[in-house]
């Protein structure tokens, strides 16, 4: 696969994923125009979370009984693209959690689009390609809150959702443009039966422990990214709009500078770097809480938290396609339930937890969701180590 499509797909990827995550750094006056209490802000998010599980649920698996995912990558832009104009218009808060839950819902493009690049690339470049690819989600959640922040104070956060609309237009065209399609026959299975295979993942070891990682892995990022902005714009800071999406520029280079996990992957080390990255996780909090008195223990937290985070998730869509390269849509959809859940978790709780115990709770919190992961992956360890002795 070129270098200019891999982009076009990581493109695709970080457009979508935007849309659920783009109001992280507006919270406050996203919910105060729609009428939504302070300590119910975080539901704006996890809305689009919800809809993303039923997404990755009900449309993830079609990527396994049609033909070419590159065509259903462009209807899944296209349908991206209503919700957001509806967000965008909303007059009243149910009709934009509608939106946003739409958006979030086929924004499991990511999904479909990180399973057809792995389906077009050869063995060993796999690993590489979904580094580059899934960057584009990381991108996608972090650059958003920097776009974001401007275009709010610039115009109010409707225009966010504006410019996401006609971003997901336009990729639209380019996908059906100049991507290729595979090379593959239709697939037997329908989709009824691709839905019910889905849930024969959850009974296997390898899929489970991913999973739950990445449950906790995400439960932390959603901590710190849905609940870092009530801090930052409170009193006694009161950033504004744009100053708070700026943090996301920290968050970017560190998920950036774990580009590299991909190719450890493909060196067979994603064990060991996933175990080296949580406690790295972990750790980065020590510096996240420090928020009251230092901004920039607060960047340095953020750097570690995102580079942890990337070089995780990577790992564990390397380990997991790898091991089921017949059904790459669907092993990918069920590891991101996990994810999703993981994220709405982090969201909702993290408002709540700092509206009764301000920023400290919040952060005592992600490093919570954090040790969790590590010590799933901890014991994974150990069983593996146990199992010779006793056979």
């Amino acid at each position: 696969m070129t270098t200019w499509r891999r982009l076009l797909l990581a493109t695709v990827c970080g457009v979508a994923v935007a849309g659920v995550y783009a109001a992280q750094p507006v919270l406050g006056p996203m919910g105060r125009d729609l009428g939504v209490p302070a300590g119910l802000t975080g539901w704006i998010v996890a809305a689009g979370q919800f809809g993303y599980l039923a997404g990755l649920v009900l449309l993830v698996p079609l990527g396994d009984v049609v033909a070419d995912r590159r065509r259903l990558i462009a209807v899944h832009l296209l349908a991206t693209a209503a919700g957001a104009v509806l967000t965008a218009a909303a007059p009243a808060a149910w009709l934009a959690f509608a939106g946003l839950a739409a958006a979030g819902m086929f924004a499991v493009v990511v999904q479909t689009t990180v399973a057809y690049a792995a389906s077009v690339s050869p063995p060993g470049e796999r690993g590489r390609t979904i580094g580059v690819v899934t960057s584009g989600v990381v991108v996608g959640i972090l650059g958003a809150r920097v776009v974001t922040g401007v275009l709010a104070q610039l115009w109010g956060w409707r225009s966010v959702y504006a410019v996401l609309a006609a971003l997901s237009l336009g990729l639209a065209g380019l996908v059906r443009a100049y991507l290729p399609a595979e090379d593959r026959p239709r697939p037997p299975a329908g989709h009824a039966r691709a839905v019910a295979a889905l849930g024969g993942l959850f009974t296997q070891r390898l899929f489970l422990t991913r999973g739950l990682i990445a449950l906790f892995l995400f439960a932390s990022f959603g901590t710190l990214w849905s609940g870092l902005s009530l801090p930052l714009a409170d009193a006694s800071r009161h950033l504004s709009e744009s100053r708070i999406g700026l943090f996301g520029v920290l968050g970017l280079a560190g998920a950036l500078g774990a580009a590299r996990a991909g190719r450890w992957a493909d060196a067979g080390r994603a064990t060991p770097v996933t175990g080296l990255a949580l406690a790295l996780l972990v750790a980065s909090w020590a510096a996240i809480e420090r928020l009251p008195s230092s901004l920039w223990l607060l960047a340095a937290g953020i750097v570690l938290l995102d580079f942890a985070v990337q070089a995780v998730h990577v790992s564990n869509q390397h380990l997991l396609t790898a091991a089921h390269p017949d059904r790459l849509s669907g092993v990918i959809g069920g590891y991101m339930v996990f994810y999703s859940l993981g994220s709405a978790l982090g969201a909702a709780a993290t408002t709540a937890v700092y509206g009764a115990h301000g920023w400290a709770g919040s952060s005592l919190l992600g490093a919570g969701f954090a040790a969790c992961a590590l010590a799933v992956w901890a014991a994974d360890r150990l069983a593996d180590r146990l199992r010779p002795a006793e056979g």
